[in-house]
């Protein structure tokens, strides 16, 4: 042991035993040293703690709580809030026991004394569309027009003995969005309804778990926006990390790993997402919390259909951790690895090459034809229906299988459709060509319209033609124009092309 004094209370590691103040000073630390090596988080700013009522989130607040409070040797300077995503509806949680943790989440929020803010997860069926836009990314980062870390922290303590107070800046009394004293009320039944049928058309348990965390982390960042909060901190553990990088590498997101397990996710642009738990095991959370009285609010899993067989989540977390009860360094093993990934492939330079869903940089570029098969979408047009091939294109490997098995467009949140279709609207009128004068005479059908060649090579050049691929056929099957008697059909509709409509004609560059 450290102090030399104590008797020992636990053992991290073998060889390593702690008694109760020496393992406090480590996690203390460890926590200030996380955030003190990335020095991503500048003084003053505004930081939201994502909060689930579990271990690793319930410790990664009272974290900031010491670090804010006066006898901190080394105080922490930005100014916390607390978030909470109630998500009992797609839990099996009836609306008693959704109102019970309700009450239970906001006696935990209040005793912390920062701000918070209760959600439900049917508020993501409002979102808007820009939640899947990446906003400006501020000036107060550290990218080179900002200030330096060392610039911003003078800064900072300076106007503070300005002020009059040598100390950093404290939270101000809890602001919670509801009156004090009253418990927060439950969304509409039709709101639950229909999120309900969301999840319910998903035809696997891994797209259901896919689902739900993109919600939940769309309501998290567009809370931030709205509320003014430039970091989100999330409390993902060390064995939390582990069991998500195998669990993405398993989904086809080899190329996500380093953004979506690292300490900093900057694809949001405007709102940095950070992981100061991540150096954390869940045995040494478990022990801080029962040590130290942190209190926690368990919820139950997500609901499953009768006979379904597991996630993916589901077996990777049981595989890790039982290798880890016979491998001690199975999970640090793995996580080590993660942390040598580079998050330069998730980047992407523009819209058109940015994921709808992911936001992150498309790995469909330069792909062989048969790795790509199974992200296809095989469904015969029906007139009057949007196409949901139509949506292919605009995600990356992974968010295609997982869109694949969420259930007809229909059942998909509005502003992921909304999104959508204003994408594939742009895609369709950056590709659209104006009809040779050779071609108008003689050519059309009754309501005037005449095909115009699609010239981007949505297939494959042969010696014998031009063989359009069968998913950008679903896509945009060819062009026309309007000579002046109507508009041409919506891109949007699967019959569009049918009838007196010819496929596209070899494309001459290819040829």
């Amino acid at each position: 042991m450290k102090c030399g004094q104590s008797t020992a209370a636990l053992v991290i590691r073998v060889g390593d035993p702690f008694c109760r103040g020496c393992f406090r000073e480590y996690f203390v630390h460890k926590f200030r040293a996380m955030l003190g090596k990335n020095r991503v988080i500048f003084p003053g700013e505004k930081v939201l703690l994502a909060v689930s009522g579990g271990p690793a989130s319930s410790a990664m607040v009272r974290q900031v709580q010491e670090g804010l409070s006066r006898e901190a040797a080394k105080r922490l300077r930005f100014i916390p809030g607390l978030v909470y995503v109630e998500e009992g509806a797609v839990r099996g949680q009836s609306p008693e026991q959704r109102q019970q943790t309700l009450a239970q989440m906001k006696t935990l929020l209040q005793a912390t004394g920062f701000p918070y803010h209760l959600i439900h997860l049917e508020e993501a069926l409002e979102l808007p569309p820009s939640i899947l836009q990446p906003g400006p990314e501020r000036a107060s980062t550290s990218s080179p027009s900002g200030p330096s870390y060392k610039e911003a922290v003078d800064s900072f303590i300076q106007q503070q003995r300005q002020d009059g107070d040598s100390g950093t800046s404290l939270p101000g009394d809890s602001t919670p969005d509801t009156p004090a004293g009253a418990t927060p009320c439950l969304p509409d039944a039709a709101q639950t309804r229909e999120l309900l049928r969301s999840f319910e058309a998903a035809a696997t348990a891994t797209a259901r778990e896919e689902l739900l965390e993109m919600l939940r982390t769309h309501l998290i960042v567009q809370t931030a926006r709205d509320k003014g909060y430039a970091k989100v901190m999330m409390g993902e553990s060390l064995t939390r990390v582990a069991i998500k990088l195998l669990t993405n590498l398993s989904l086809g997101r080899g190329a996500y790993l380093a953004v979506d397990t690292g300490f900093t996710d900057q694809r949001h642009g405007d709102v940095m997402v950070v992981r100061p738990m991540r150096d954390y095991t869940a045995k040494e959370i478990a022990f801080y919390n029962r040590f130290f009285s942190v209190p926690t609010v368990t919820v139950p899993p997500l609901f499953t259909k009768r006979r379904e067989k597991l996630s993916i989540h589901q077996l990777v977390e049981r595989f890790l951790l039982g290798l880890q009860e016979e491998f001690p360094s199975t999970i640090s093993t793995v996580y080590r690895t993660g942390e040598k990934l580079s998050p330069e492939p998730a980047k992407a330079s523009s819209e058109s090459q940015r994921c709808l869903l992911c936001l992150c940089g498309l790995d469909t570029f330069g792909e062989e034809e048969l790795a790509l098969e199974p992200t296809l979408i095989w469904e015969e047009p029906v007139a009057g229906v949007e196409s949901k091939a139509a949506y292919i294109p605009l995600l990356c490997y992974s968010c295609r299988l997982t869109f694949k098995e969420l259930g007809p467009l229909d059942t998909l949140p509005p502003y992921v459709r909304a999104e959508g279709q204003r994408r594939i609207q742009l895609r369709w009128s950056r590709t659209r060509r104006p009809r040779s004068p050779a071609r108008a005479e003689g050519l059309g059908d009754s309501g005037g319209h005449i095909p115009i060649p699609l010239w981007h090579c949505w297939g494959t050049a042969t010696p014998q033609g031009y063989i359009p691929d069968t998913q950008a056929a679903a896509f945009i099957p060819h062009f026309c124009a309007s000579q002046g008697q109507g508009e041409p059909p919506s891109p949007f509709i699967g019959d569009w092309g049918a009838g007196p409509w010819s496929p596209p004609p070899p494309c001459p560059s290819c040829l």
